[in-house]
């Protein structure tokens, strides 16, 4: 404020101040009930998920590998779909590592179908987590993994010039945070053009690696 201010103009400087703060605290507020509504279906889904199949199981539906994807087969495209609605929203709200997903899409369906379900699903996923971190910035990012350190990465992935690389070999080899490299990415410099082709190019051959090795349950 400046000192040559009236009463009347510092008041209303003050009030704007205030108001903007109040505006931003309900943003972050929407924003964190919209992320737990969404963990919460997320949370029911599974929980309906497996009491369906728990009941199969005690039905004796579970005899073989066989079996078990002749029963998911009585649900038609409901199966396939579902899988691929539940790997994108298990990016877009990290509750459950992706790989499970993989497991269960490669034991139910085969290879061939699991993989595409899982690798569309998963890149569809990646790509809106991309475009949220986009829209919403960092708050996003502290809402879902509320940990400062995560500033000091956005400052690295927006500076580094090896970010690329090391983007593309974490979504070619397992076990690393993919979902939040997603929105991490989405918060740095790079164009959503190169962030979309590193998933198409990198993203599939873990994916390929998951379908094909719990394929081999028997």
């Amino acid at each position: 404020m400046n000192m040559s201010d009236t009463p009347i103009e510092k008041s209303k400087k003050i009030m704007d101040a205030k108001g903007f703060s109040e505006g931003k605290k309900g943003e972050r507020n929407k924003r964190q009930q919209f992320v737990r509504a969404v963990s919460i279906f997320l949370f029911v889904l599974v929980i309906s998920f497996v009491a369906v199949l728990v009941k199969a199981y005690f039905d004796g539906e579970f005899r073989s590998v066989a079996a078990l994807q002749k029963y998911i087969g009585k649900y038609g495209a409901f199966g396939p779909v579902f899988l691929t609605a539940f790997q994108a929203i298990q990016v877009v709200i990290p509750v459950l590592p992706g790989f499970l997903g993989c497991a269960a899409g490669s034991v139910m369906f085969g290879p061939a179908v699991g993989f595409w379900c899982n690798y569309i699903g998963i890149g569809g996923g990646s790509i809106i987590a991309f475009f949220l971190a986009r829209k919403y910035g960092m708050p996003l990012l502290d809402d879902l993994f509320p940990s400062g350190r995560y500033n000091k990465w956005s400052v690295w992935a927006s500076k580094s010039k090896s970010y690329t690389g090391f983007l593309f070999m974490a979504m070619l080899l397992p076990l690393f945070p993919d979902d939040f490299l997603c929105y991490l990415t989405g918060v740095s410099k790079m164009t959503a053009k190169r962030f979309i082709w590193i998933i198409v190019l990198g993203k599939p051959w873990c994916i390929l690696a998951y379908s094909l090795g719990f394929s081999l349950i028997k």
